[in-house]
Formats: structure tokens, sequence, C-alpha cells
């Protein structure tokens, strides 16, 4: 794997290293993910394709690998670093372990009560300057995309904390999830998104949570009995490029890359909740998974257990941070 990521990083770096004149040749730009092609971040890439190679003409091609086809969740950040790809929008809470845990604020429970508040965050000074953060890593961050608020499955009811005692529960890798899932008195299970479906069918992991879009497209709703409306926590994306192949661009192009990026935004972030519903709506209709609303009692009860994270992963992610968010968003 690393003699791969190598080779296509020399080669990038030699491309790279040829100047203005190599740019006269076509752009080539491998836009990697680990989603299915009809969720969310899935249509916000082909919308991005469609734009960039329609603005630049022709100069810029788009390759887009939904799906996991070209690398797992833990390998695409080190493939983009390298120059193996140039594009790409993983979840908030894999810059972690690049040395950002910034990110993490994003997983806190309860930290965002709905689409309002999180775009004061993400649309403002608060999230330009977390974005900022991931040049020393020789990322470029160009825009923040949603995917929707999570809802809490398994295979029997989850209506109050004590519910989740025992329970092996998968996240993605996060120093957060894991901590909101120690307080829930579950096990947290790290696994790749890609195996999610194959670990909840084989009782590897009793269950999980998600955004309805990306429960619904990996059919995750056929082995999951029951789930709960929670919303308790976000979940998006930032779109990033490797910094030396962006800075290498010539100007007008990356000009013409950063209108199409801009729109692409606006349509993902734009149809994340309408796909979010429409997952929802199918997943009830299909009837192998019971959905519960949670009452205001139960929601007050979750918050009681959920919101004691955040003060506990203050020194991991910066009490100051979490406390620009929460002015950001009102919350203080």
């Amino acid at each position: 794997m690393m003699n791969r990521f190598v080779s296509a990083g020399l080669a990038a770096v030699i491309a790279l290293g040829l100047g203005a004149g190599a740019w006269a040749q076509e752009i080539t730009i491998k836009f990697s993910h680990v989603v299915a092609p009809d969720t969310p971040k899935g249509k916000g890439a082909e919308k991005f394709k469609e734009l960039a190679e329609k603005y630049t003409e022709g100069k810029v091609k788009v390759e887009v690998y939904p799906n996991s086809q070209l690398y797992k969740d833990k390998e695409e950040l080190e493939a983009l670093q390298l120059g193996a790809v140039q594009m790409l929008a993983p979840s908030l809470a894999k810059f972690g372990p690049l040395g950002v845990p910034d990110f993490e604020a994003f997983d806190l429970p309860y930290i965002f009560d709905g689409y309002e508040q999180l775009r004061k965050v993400t649309d403002g000074e608060v999230g330009k300057a977390m974005l900022a953060k991931l040049e020393d890593k020789g990322i470029r961050g160009l825009a923040y995309w949603d995917n929707g608020f999570k809802i809490m499955s398994a295979n029997s009811p989850l209506l109050t904390p004590d519910d989740f005692l025992g329970l092996k529960m998968r996240i993605q890798s996060s120093k957060v999830l894991e901590a909101e899932m120690n307080a829930l008195g579950a096990i947290p299970q790290v696994m790749a998104f890609s195996e999610v479906y194959q670990g909840l069918q084989t009782g590897v992991v009793d269950g999980t949570e998600n955004p309805p879009s990306n429960m619904y497209t990996q059919k995750m709703h056929e082995v999951q009995k029951n789930a709960t409306l929670s919303n308790h926590g976000y979940l998006g994306y930032a779109v990033i490029v490797n910094k030396d192949f962006w800075d290498g661009l010539p100007e007008d192009v990356r000009g013409q890359l950063e209108k199409a990026m801009a729109e692409a935004t606006v349509y993902a972030n734009g149809i994340a909740q309408e796909e979010n519903e429409k997952a929802l709506q199918a997943m009830k209709d299909a009837g192998t998974t019971e959905f519960h609303e949670m009452t205001d009692e139960e929601k007050a009860a979750w918050k009681e257990v959920l919101l004691p994270v955040h003060e506990q992963m203050a020194s991991r992610i910066g009490a100051d941070l979490i406390a620009q968010i929460k002015a950001a968003t009102g919350a203080e």
C-alpha cells in the first residue's frame, strides 16, 4: 500500500515541478470518498465534478470514486497527503489522528440544536479558523458539507441511557464519540464505514449511530430492528485538497474551481436535510426497523448523561474553542 502511495506522491511532485507549462494539458482531480453516490456527499461530489468541468471549459477533469473504491477511512488522508488523490471529503472526526483534534468539537453530543446553529459556526469565523489549522498538514480546507443529524440504532429499543448498557456500538474513530458511548454505558467499537453492514449483520457490533441517509443507503435498516430519532450529534465533512496540488494550479483555474466548490456546497447542504427525510421515510416504509420519536422527558434524560462529555473533552479539543462555538450558536 505504501509503495502505491509513494509512487503516486512522487508523480504528483514531479508534475508540480514541471511548472506552469505542465498545466497546458488536462488537469485530473481524483475525488475519493467512502459513502454511496446517492448520499448528500455523493451527490455533492458529482455536482462539483459537473461544475468544475463546466467552468474550466474542460481544462479540469474530476474523477469521483465513491464507496471506498480507492481507499478506506484509515487510508484516505495519507493518500491525500502523498498526492495519490487530490480531493477528499472526510468526516470531521478524521482530523484528530492528524494532530488537529479541534474538529472533534463537531462530534460533541447536543452541541448544535439544528442547522441554524450549526451554520453560524461552519459559515463563520470559527469554522474558517479551524480549516486554516490543516495547512501545516499539507491540506487546504475548502468547505464544510452536511450529512445531517444522527440517530441511534440497535436490535433492542434505545429509549433511555440505561438501554445502552453493555451494547457494542460502532463508531468512527473519535475520542469524543468514545466518550459519548462510554457515558451511555455502551462499549465503543471503531470500525470502517464500509464494514458496518456486515458487522451489524453478524453481531460483531450491536448498533451504531448515523444520519438516516447513511443508514438507508448502506442498508443498515435491514439488520437493525430499532432506532431512536435522537438527533444527538452532527455528522459533517470538510472538503479538502492536497495543498501543494492546489497552490500549484494556475490562478484562473483555481478561481474557477473555487466558484464550482462554492456552488456545489450550497447544493450539497441544501439537499442534505431533504435526503435524510426521504431516507427516513423509505426505511419506515420498509417496515424492518421500528423508529421511536423521543419525548421531551426522554431527551432531557439523554442530555443529562451526555452534556458532561463537553467538559470531559475540553482538555483535548480546547475549552476556548468549545466556548467560541457556544458563543457563536448563542448557547452561552
